[in-house]
C-alpha cells in the first residue's frame, strides 16, 4: 500500500468502519505473516511561528516524539526517517538498533500502524505463509497487531491477573488465555500482586503479556529491554524468541545496546543512522558485510557495539583523513541502498501486489456490518468491562486516606468555626453556605482536571489497539465517578448541616444535599472539559485554577457591584448558582426573615440589616432557573469533553 495516497476524508471513514467491524476482526483466526516495509519515509511540517506553536501546544498538546534526525533544507518540515527498508519474518526477531535520535521509535510506531498518511510514504507488505499474494496493509492491520511502547503504560492498582483479564475480555478472547500467557511469560509468582509492586522486569513482561493475550500476528517492541540489567534483559528476549518460535510470530523490536548473549538470539538486524538505514541482514553476517566495506574491529568485541559505532560514525583508520571519517555515514547508507535495499526489493518481484479492498487481512474478507441489536451488545459489553476496572482502579485514589482526612477534617473545622449558628445570623451563615459552595467546587474540579491526562497514554495505546470505541470508554469514566465522587460530600454535608444546626428540616437538608451533589457533579464536568480539552495535566490545573478563582469571587458573596463587562463571568459561574440555591433553601426568597427582623416595613430603605437581607438573599434569580442552568451545565461540560476527547487522532 502507498502511505502517501491516502485521502484524509477517506481515512475517517474508514477509521468508524473499523471501529464498527472491530469484534469481527478480534475474533478471526491470526495468521504467520512476514512484514516487508520499502521505501518508508515520515516528515513532519514545521510552518508556524514559536508563538503559534507554543499557543497551540498550550491548548492542544500531542504526544512528543524522543527521535531526532537531520533537517531538510527546507525550513517548513523535518524528516525523521528517510527511505528506511527491510524485512521481518515469522518465527524470528528483527532488532532495530541505532543511537538514540536515530529513529527507532518512529519506524517502529509506523509499522505497528500508529502512524498516517500523508507525513508517511513508502510501502507497508505483508505476505502470509505459503502463500505468493501480498496484501497492501490497510488500516485494520493496527488492530492484528500488538505494540508495546517503550514506557510500560499499564493501571498501578491492578494486579498482574486482573489486568489481562480485563485485556482479554475486552478483546472477546477466552479467558483461559491468561493463565497460558501468565504461564508462558514466566508471571506465575506476580500474578496476583498489583503493577505499583512487582519489579521493572516483571512489569515489561506484563506490557508484553497484555498484547499478547490478543494472538497478533506481529508484534512491535519499543525498546523493551531498557532500564533492566542484562540479565532481565536477556530473559525478557529468550520470553520473545520463544513466543516467535512457538506461535509463528513476527516480533519487530529496537533495542538500545543489547549484550552479546542477546544479539545472538536475534533472527535479523536492521541498523539506523540519523533516520537512514545503514545495514538489515543476518545478524552473524553483519561484521563480515562491514569487513567487506574495508570497516572491521581492530580486536574482538561485541558485535552490537561494533555496529553502533559505525552508525555514530566512530571508526579509527590510521590511513585516513578527517574528512574521509566525516564521509564514513554517508558511505554506508550508500551501501545499504545500493547494496542491501535491492535485495529486499529482489524478493518481491516474483510476487504480485494487489491493492483490491475486498481484503483487509490474510485469508480475510472484509467483515459485515454488525446488526444494530450486535453492535449494541458489544458497545454495552465494552462499558460494563470498563466500568468494573475503572471502579476497581479508582477506589484506590477517591478513597485515599489523606483525601478522606482533608474532607473530615475540613468538616470538623468548619463544624466548629460555625458551632450551634443562629439562625438570625444571617451574615455568618451567609460566610457558612459560600464556604461550602467553594470547598465542593474546588475540591472536585482539582481531582477531575486531572483524570484523562493521566488517562491519555492508555486510552491511546488501547484504542490504537482496537480494545473498543471512546464512547463506552467515556461513559464508563463518566458513571464510575458518581459512586466514588459522591460520597465524601455526602458525609462532610451530613457532619456540618447538624453541627451548624442549618434549618432543622429534613426536606431542608435533603435539598441542601442535592444542591450540593449536583454542583459536585457540574464542578467534576468543568475539570473533565478542561482536563479533555488541554490533555496536559500541569496545564490544565493552571488553566482549572484560574476558572475556579474567576468563578469565586464573582459567586456572590464577596462583591455585589461589579463593572458591566465582567458581570458575565457571574452568570457563567456554577458557584454562583449553587450559593443561590443553597440561601433559597435556608431562607426562602427572604420574606420570612425580614420579618423576623423587622425589616418588613422598611424594605428597601438604607438601614444596614434591611438593606443586607435585600441584597444577599431577596431579588435574586429564580430558584428553577437556577436549577435548569446548572443541569445544562452538567451536559453541556461533559459533551464537550466528549467532543475534546473525539478530535484525538489514533
Amino acid at each position: 500500500m502507498a502511505l502517501g495516497n491516502a485521502e484524509s476524508s477517506n481515512a475517517d471513514v474508514e477509521d468508524q468502519s473499523v471501529v464498527d467491524h472491530l469484534p469481527s476482526l478480534v475474533l478471526s483466526p491470526c495468521y504467520p505473516v512476514t512484514l516487508t516495509f520499502i521505501d518508508v519515509t515520515y516528515t513532519i511540517k514545521q510552518g508556524t511561528t514559536a508563538s503559534t506553536r507554543n499557543l497551540r501546544h498550550l491548548i492542544c498538546p500531542g504526544p512528543t516524539t524522543t527521535s531526532t534526525a537531520t533537517i531538510s533544507s527546507s525550513s517548513t518540515s523535518r524528516t525523521i526517517i528517510n527511505g528506511v527498508t527491510g524485512i521481518a519474518h515469522p518465527g524470528e526477531i528483527l532488532a532495530v538498533l541505532g543511537p538514540s535520535g536515530s529513529g527507532k521509535s518512529t519506524l517502529l510506531n509506523a509499522l505497528a500502524c500508529r502512524l498516517h498518511a500523508p507525513s508517511l510514504t513508502g510501502s507497508l507488505l505483508f505476505t502470509p505463509q505459503n502463500n505468493d499474494v501480498i496484501h497492501p496493509v490497510q488500516l485494520p492491520l493496527q488492530f492484528r497487531t500488538g505494540f508495546v511502547p517503550q514506557d510500560d503504560v499499564l493501571y498501578q492498582h491492578l494486579t498482574v491477573r486482573e489486568t489481562l483479564a480485563f485485556a482479554a475480555r475486552l478483546l472477546r478472547a477466552p479467558l483461559a488465555a491468561v493463565d497460558a500467557v501468565i504461564s508462558d511469560l514466566c508471571l506465575s509468582k506476580c500474578a496476583d500482586t498489583s503493577i505499583a509492586a512487582v519489579s521493572g522486569g516483571e512489569r515489561r513482561r506484563t506490557s508484553i503479556a497484555h498484547e499478547v493475550i490478543a494472538d497478533p500476528g506481529i508484534l512491535v517492541l519499543d525498546e523493551p529491554t531498557s532500564g533492566l540489567d542484562s540479565t532481565a534483559a536477556m530473559r525478557i528476549v529468550e520470553v520473545l524468541e520463544r513466543i516467535a518460535r512457538k506461535g509463528k510470530k513476527t516480533i519487530v523490536m529496537s533495542v538500545h545496546q543489547p549484550s552479546c548473549r542477546v544479539f545472538r538470539v536475534f533472527g535479523s538486524v536492521l541498523v539506523m543512522s540519523d533516520g537512514r538505514g545503514v545495514f538489515y541482514g543476518k545478524g552473524s553476517e553483519a561484521v563480515g558485510y562491514f569487513e567487506g566495506l574495508g570497516l572491521s574491529p581492530a580486536f574482538w568485541i561485541n558485535p552490537a557495539e561494533f555496529l553502533l559505532d559505525l552508525a555514530n560514525g566512530v571508526y579509527h583508520l590510521d590511513s585516513a583523513s578527517e574528512k574521509e571519517k566525516l564521509n564514513m555515514k554517508q558511505t554506508l547508507i550508500s551501501s545499504y541502498n545500493n547494496v542491501l535495499v535491492p535485495k529486499v526489493k529482489a524478493a518481491c518481484q516474483n510476487k504480485t501486489f494487489t491493492t483490491t479492498n475486498d481484503m483487509v487481512a490474510v485469508g480475510m474478507s472484509r467483515p459485515t456490518r454488525p446488526s444494530v441489536t450486535s453492535h449494541l451488545s458489544i458497545w454495552f459489553s465494552h462499558f460494563v468491562i470498563l466500568l468494573q476496572r475503572s471502579l476497581k482502579e479508582r477506589r484506590h485514589e477517591s478513597f485515599d486516606s489523606l483525601r478522606v482526612l482533608q474532607v473530615l477534617s475540613a468538616a470538623t473545622l468548619a463544624g466548629a468555626i460555625w458551632w450551634h449558628s443562629q439562625y438570625l445570623d444571617v451574615q455568618d451563615r451567609l460566610g457558612l453556605l459560600f464556604f461550602i459552595s467553594i470547598f465542593w467546587g474546588v475540591f472536585p474540579s482539582f481531582n477531575a482536571v486531572f483524570a484523562f491526562p493521566q488517562d491519555r497514554a492508555i486510552f491511546l495505546k488501547e484504542r490504537a489497539s482496537g480494545m473498543y470505541s471512546l464512547s463506552p470508554y467515556f461513559m464508563a469514566r463518566i458513571v464510575g465517578d458518581l459512586p466514588m465522587e459522591l460520597i465524601l460530600p455526602m458525609v462532610f454535608l451530613t457532619m456540618i448541616y447538624w453541627m451548624t444546626t442549618l434549618k432543622p428540616d429534613l426536606v431542608a437538608f435533603l435539598l441542601t444535599l442535592i444542591v450540593v451533589l449536583g454542583y459536585v457533579l457540574v464542578a467534576q464536568g468543568l475539570a473533565l472539559a478542561i482536563g479533555a480539552i488541554i490533555m496536559d495535566a500541569k496545564r490544565a490545573a493552571t488553566v482549572a485554577t484560574v476558572t475556579m478563582l474567576a468563578f469565586v469571587l464573582t459567586g456572590g458573596f464577596y462583591v455585589h457591584q461589579m463593572p458591566r463587562f465582567l458581570m458575565w463571568i457571574r452568570y457563567v459561574s456554577p458557584t454562583y448558582y449553587c450559593y443561590r440555591l443553597l440561601i433559597y433553601v435556608q431562607y426562602g426568597g427572604g420574606k420570612g426573615i425580614s420579618s423576623l427582623l423587622r425589616c418588613s416595613n422598611h424594605w428597601g430603605r438604607a438601614t444596614m440589616r434591611c438593606k443586607f437581607i435585600e441584597e444577599d438573599i431577596g431579588g435574586q434569580i429564580n430558584a428553577m432557573a437556577s436549577v435548569v442552568i446548572l443541569v445544562v451545565m452538567f451536559v453541556a461540560y461533559r459533551l464537550l469533553a466528549y467532543f475534546a476527547l473525539r478530535r484525538i487522532k489514533i
